[in-house]
């Protein structure tokens, strides 16, 4: 989904559906980076690079 827009899950744009970045500095919205990191059996990672995912602090 466009970054301006918001997740399939929202129907909104703006605080409920924020943008979060890894440490790899790919960005994702909140609810999409979460649900693939906990459908990951092992290891999360990022669905772009396939680094181990952290978020960025």
């Amino acid at each position: 989904m466009p970054f301006d827009g918001c997740c399939p899950d929202c129907k909104l744009p703006g605080d409920d559906c924020p943008l979060i970045w890894g440490v790899c500095n790919h960005a994702f919205h909140l609810h999409c980076i979460l649900k693939w990191v906990n459908s990951q059996t092992s290891q999360a990672h990022c669905p772009m690079c396939r680094r181990e995912w952290q978020f960025k602090g």
